[in-house]
């Protein structure tokens, strides 16, 4: 079948642009239609779009997850979006606490103010942050301890949005949030995470004060460069007391300070 089929295919003049990019170039066609195998591909790739956003996060083993991946405490949390159609149709109410978690926050016991809070918000990929989140954390958390930054709990927003991270840093009194967040799936990337970084958070904080590291996964932009960013960031933000489109990514030495091996991205 595949040979009558490859035999009727009439190649894209960009076929040999394949090999540098995952992009859904040089289909080659069928007489007016894509081949059989390129529409099959498309219509799984929207199916694998669908769940991710679809799909809830699976807090509990995530919570297990980086608990044991950092020893820190893991606080469970949930937007004022009740629902996931509620979060869908209001990104509002996906940018701040319900009431309850607002609660669980003030009512923890706090020994002082906190350098960092990280946060963990299932954004419009679930699959992303499940997929992504353990590698992340297991290079990122121990260079964070290593130098010396203080780290509040860690939140597990469950239909959060960016800015979430916000509300709960500046209930903490964290100087800076750093959000793991689902990105908006794409046909070719389901699986996307993102990373936000802000100084001084606050609830109300507008975009223009964010750094965001994106398209992290196994086929995008690597643990151990995203990690690397992300650590030159805090540092500089710390340092000149900014984030956001007043501090950019200057860096002159890109050699890695991870080691890329099977088991980091596994």
């Amino acid at each position: 079948m595949n040979i009558i089929e490859n035999k009727i295919i009439t190649e894209d003049p960009w076929q040999s642009l394949k090999k540098n990019t995952q992009a859904r170039i040089a289909m080659g066609h069928c007489g007016s239609s894509i081949p059989t195998n390129e529409l099959i591909q498309f219509k799984l790739a929207h199916a694998k779009a669908i769940d991710a956003v679809r799909l809830p996060l699976n807090v509990d083993l995530t919570a297990k997850k980086i608990k044991k991946i950092t020893g820190l405490d893991v606080i469970c949390l949930h937007s004022a979006a009740k629902d996931r159609q509620e979060y869908l149709k209001r990104p509002d109410l996906g940018r701040k606490l319900s009431e309850d978690s607002v609660s669980l926050i003030q009512n923890k016991e706090k020994t002082n103010d906190y350098d960092i809070s990280l946060v963990i918000a299932d954004g419009l990929s679930s699959t992303a942050v499940e997929t992504n989140i353990s590698p992340v954390f297991n290079l990122l958390v121990p260079e964070l301890m290593q130098k010396g930054y203080s780290l509040s709990p860690i939140s597990i927003v469950e239909q959060g949005r960016v800015a979430v991270a916000d509300h709960v840093a500046e209930l903490f009194n964290a100087r800076m949030t750093i959000i793991f967040i689902g990105e908006r799936p794409g046909l070719k990337s389901s699986d996307s995470l993102g990373i936000y970084m802000t100084y001084n958070p606050r609830k109300g904080t507008t975009d223009e004060r964010r750094n965001c590291i994106s398209n992290v996964r196994h086929k995008g932009l690597s643990y151990p460069s995203a990690c690397f960013k992300l650590l030159y960031l805090i540092e500089e933000s710390f340092r000149r007391k900014l984030s956001g489109v007043d501090l950019k990514d200057e860096q002159t030495n890109q050699e890695l300070i991870f080691e890329e091996t099977e088991n980091v991205l596994s």
